[in-house]
């Protein structure tokens, strides 16, 4: 099989929103993932002096074995530098710039075959979006920052009253129709949801992780769900892109391997709402799919049926 592919999550929302909070987070409860961060200014996000092993230059290497980059003037050959390292970084997460339109950033991954779209995550100020949204010349940006998500994150919604986080709502609904939504407090999301690759740390029986306070796994439990898929059925790649193309909203993740009509196995990535397909060599464990949502929002039964599953087992 190709090497596989490095998940590239794109950061977006305007300014104010939480976007550097959420990055401090991520970079703290990384639980064994090597995490590259690229920012404009990384100064910015005031990573905690506890968690630098060293700093030169454009870049800030932590203990955790992550790091945080400059983006510089050009955004591709910051990349192209994270893609060349060695060992390599299990995800790569860029910060869009508050006014900025983070699905130019999301295309790269798209286009690079060393990366995936992880997915566009769009942070919106609970108390201050209705404001904002009614500004003509805000307006705009603010709608193609939410259009281009695939997961918005309505945070601060502590600081806002009932009213203002239904109009919220109502604003993001009608700019991202479909998209899953996510109300949050200090911008807590975890970042397994998106990458979903587990925590190098030993499990205790009741398997949680270690009780490090940086750890974040009832957040991760509170807040997604999964499920596992075995498909018996054998698709032409045509008929599995209409498949993929007609998945019911509320999947935030697809990945797996499934059988092609000829005997071949191919890998399937789906993002929000992009996909692809690529051969692989084998599929060991059998044909297998495992979605990723919102919990109360991942159409398991709906996925079932799409993809002619027997019984499964939810995650």
């Amino acid at each position: 099989m190709a090497e596989a592919r490095i998940p590239l999550i794109v950061i977006g929302g305007f300014l104010g929103a939480g976007k550097t909070t959420l990055l401090n987070r991520w970079l703290a409860q990384a639980d064994g993932r090597r995490l590259a961060v690229l920012v404009n200014d990384f100064g910015a996000i005031n990573v905690d002096a506890a968690l630098i092993a060293a700093s030169a230059g454009d870049m800030v290497a932590l203990t955790n074995g992550c790091v945080c980059c400059s983006i510089g003037d050009d955004l591709a050959a910051a990349l192209i530098r994270l893609l060349d390292a060695q060992p390599r970084y299990d995800a790569i997460v860029v910060e869009a710039s508050g006014v900025s339109d983070p699905w130019r950033i999301a295309q790269l991954a798209l286009a690079d075959p060393a990366l995936e779209l992880g997915g566009v995550v769009v942070l919106v100020d609970a108390a201050c979006a209705p404001t904002l949204a009614a500004d003509p010349r805000l307006a705009d940006t603010l709608a193609r920052q939410v259009a281009a998500a695939d997961l918005v994150v309505l945070n601060k919604t502590d600081l806002a009253g009932t009213a203002e986080r239904a109009q919220a709502k109502a604003w993001a609904a009608t700019h991202a129709p479909g998209v899953p939504l996510l109300e949050t407090v200090e911008a807590r999301l975890p970042l397994a949801g998106l990458v979903g690759q587990p925590c190098a740390h030993a499990p205790h029986a009741h398997g949680a992780c270690c009780d490090d306070p940086l750890h974040d796994h009832a957040d991760h439990a509170a807040q997604f769900e999964s499920v596992s898929l075995h498909p018996c059925a054998a698709w032409s790649p045509d008929s599995l892109r209409a498949r993929l193309a007609a998945l019911p909203p509320g999947v935030l993740r697809l990945k797996g391997l499934l059988r092609r009509d000829d005997g071949r196995f191919t890998e399937v990535q789906y993002a929000g709402r992009h996909a692809s397909l690529r051969p692989a060599a084998s599929a060991p464990e059998g044909p297998v799919l495992v979605a990723i949502g919102l919990r109360g929002q991942l159409p398991a039964a709906e996925l079932r049926s799409l993809f002619g599953c027997p019984a499964d087992t939810p995650g």
